[in-house]
């Protein structure tokens, strides 16, 4: 670390909340210190190396790349050299019985579901026009972050203009997308309920007949919505955000694990590597139950943390597998995406619902020019810490076991072009994340109020503020980005910052690898 330990604000965790919330603190004129314990950038959404091989480490699919969107403006700015690529079909949803490609282009999507047969045509329109209404508001809101909160005057204002459009989303606030199913007639078309279940468990972490129906719905056009790879990994434009935050003066400390934090004199002092940095504000990209095990808080003592932290609790870790792959395993060269669901009957978890990415083939992904590719499942963190310590071994052994069967069956391509296999569970997402349980994801958008009653970013304790896919907007790289940087938005009241497609680019900001 530098011999400087005073500064304006320390962000502590560069996953991509964190790392919105230094760059726009940074650009603000804020002097900035962001702490990561690994020794790369991204959180959840960074590209790590093991055994000669770099992988995507958990999320692997990112809206917000397209033209004028806000992770294509993070890009352009500070790593415009950093190639996208855009696969189309963005995603190939396979079950038996059914291979559903999932093209860039929505209407192709919609006339492809209504050509299955028995698909009822006129109603899969109906819901799907009504869908369209209700997530052309809100990514309306996504793709113009002056109109998320915390708003300014101008911002409030132009959310006003906005509210007729949005008249459609209040109607279906607090309840479940399968109502919304059922009302047009739809809840015994199959291919419909598994492309639903699937995007909504992957998205808002929660199957279609449990997720909040106006979040569900917008989630239905994640794949439309600017879905795309960032070429050589998506850690590529997290060390560029990062690098960012230096150029604009403030200082990036990586396998800088924090160790505490405390209020001292009316401010605070965060111990990390043997320093203490000291700082009137902290914002912090972590769990809120990990908040208050670095603030060293005994139950009861933050109400507001400890009932997020429940909320997290009742959500999701991952089993994974990280596989190199023949490179001509794939008939795709490009990097692309295939889900699979071994049993549409039974919860898209623990291995019936597999997320498998492969990386493309001119990636030089590996030491000995394989492909790399991670795969995912679902896991209940309830479920699993409710078996006795052994017991959970087994079961993991066994999720592992369902996702290889899932994975020949369904992807057999994939399954026999193997030559090499790592693993990764809950405890696994523990050690490297150092999230509580392995918990990831953020919290499941369940059908409810509740999730409204925390729009607007408050302080957990003054001074101290918490980003990331525990608080709005919630879950997904773009998500956290947003939330973050609203938020350095809203603490940089009285040091103007350009938007983010208006400001120069640093002249020194270079992508890079991670170590």
């Amino acid at each position: 670390m530098s011999d400087e330990t005073d500064f304006d604000a320390v962000v502590i965790g560069a996953g991509f909340g964190g790392l919105g919330a230094a760059l726009r603190l940074a650009e603000g004129g804020a002097k900035v210190a962001l702490c990561e314990a690994l020794a790369y950038p991204g959180g959840c959404a960074s590209t790590f190396t093991r055994r000669g091989a770099r992988y995507e480490t958990g999320a692997t699919l990112f809206s917000g790349l397209g033209e004028g969107q806000f992770l294509r403006q993070l890009r352009d700015r500070y790593a415009p050299e950093l190639r996208l690529d855009f696969p189309d079909p963005v995603v190939e949803l396979r079950a038996p019985g059914l291979s559903l490609p999932i093209p860039k282009d929505r209407d192709v999507l919609i006339n492809a579901l209504c050509a299955l047969p028995g698909a009822p045509q006129a109603r899969l329109r109906a819901f799907f026009a009504e869908q369209g209404r209700v997530a052309a508001g809100l990514w309306g809101l996504f793709n113009d972050p002056a109109l998320l909160p915390p708003w300014d005057l101008g911002g409030f204002a132009r959310l006003v203009g906005r509210a007729p459009g949005l008249v459609e989303l209040v109607r279906l606030m607090g309840r479940p997308l399968s109502a919304a199913v059922r009302r047009h007639g739809l809840e015994g078309f199959l291919p419909l309920r598994i492309y639903l279940d699937a995007v909504c468990q992957i998205t808002v972490q929660a199957a279609s007949d449990e997720a909040e129906a106006p979040f569900a719905m917008a989630a239905m056009d994640y794949y439309f919505q600017g879905a795309g790879h960032v070429h050589g990994g998506i850690g590529q434009l997290a060390w560029a955000l990062a690098r960012g935050v230096e150029a604009q003066g403030g200082h990036f400390y990586s396998a800088c694990r924090v160790k505490s934090i405390r209020r001292e004199a009316g401010r605070w002092a965060v111990e990390a590597r043997g320093e203490t940095l000291r700082a009137p504000l902290v914002i912090t990209n972590l769990l809120p139950q990990d908040l208050s095990a670095l603030m060293g808080a005994t139950s009861g003592a933050i109400p507001r943390l400890d009932r997020l932290g429940e909320d997290v609790a009742g959500g999701w870790s991952a089993a994974m597998l990280y596989l190199r792959i023949d490179p001509l395993a794939c008939p795709r060269p490009e990097a692309h995406h295939v889900e699979l669901v071994m049993d549409p009957s039974r919860p898209f978890t623990h291995g019936n619902h597999l997320f498998c990415s492969v990386s493309a083939a001119d990636e030089e992904r590996a030491d000995d020019g394989a492909r790399t590719v991670t795969i995912s499942t679902h896991v209940s963190i309830p479920e699993l810490l409710a078996l006795p310590a052994e017991g959970q071994g087994e079961r993991m052994r066994q999720v592992h076991e369902s996702m290889r069967q899932t994975l020949a069956a369904l992807a057999p391509e994939l399954h026999a072009g193997r030559r090499a296999e790592m693993t990764a569970s809950p405890r696994t997402w523990q050690r490297f994340t150092r999230r509580a349980q392995g918990l990831v994801g953020g919290v499941p958008r369940r059908a409810g109020l509740h999730h409204y009653t925390a729009f607007w970013p408050s302080a957990v304790a003054p001074g101290l503020y918490l980003v990331g896919d525990s608080v709005f907007p919630g879950q997904s790289a773009l998500a956290t980005a947003l939330g973050g940087h609203k938020l350095g938005a809203y603490l940089s009241r009285g040091r103007p910052a350009p938007s983010v497609s208006l400001s120069p680019r640093p002249a020194d900001v270079s992508p890079r690898h991670d170590p």
